[in-house]
């Protein structure tokens, strides 16, 4: 799944199953480290997010809820990364999320 994320093919196929599986696992090891999955899915354009908007807030939730430890382990560049998803507007969907730029909005360890 992240291959095919991360290269963006057959995203409206692939995009829910990922979400899926990071609802229940947000750190899911796909193939290179924990978090890769998530890392991936967080960089698919915003206008692959406008057939799930509710896929794409539930993920917000997931992503915010992530302890800063947590956040912090992640490779280099994956917290701004993170940090531009959440900041994303999120077109159709009840929960909005903002962001300070360059900083995940997360809970304490």
């Amino acid at each position: 799944m992240r291959t095919l994320i991360s290269q963006q093919v057959a995203l409206p196929y692939v995009l829910p199953l990922a979400v899926r599986s990071l609802l229940e696992e947000p750190l899911l090891d796909a193939y290179f480290y924990e978090g890769d999955l998530l890392l991936a899915t967080a960089k698919v354009p915003a206008s692959a997010w406008s057939l799930f908007p509710d896929l794409g807030a539930g993920l917000r939730t997931v992503i915010t809820a992530l302890p800063e430890a947590v956040v912090a382990s992640l490779p280099r560049g994956a917290a701004e990364e993170l940090a531009r998803f959440v900041a994303r507007p999120s077109s159709g969907s009840a929960l909005r999320t903002t962001a300070r730029p360059g900083r995940v909005p997360v809970r304490s360890a």
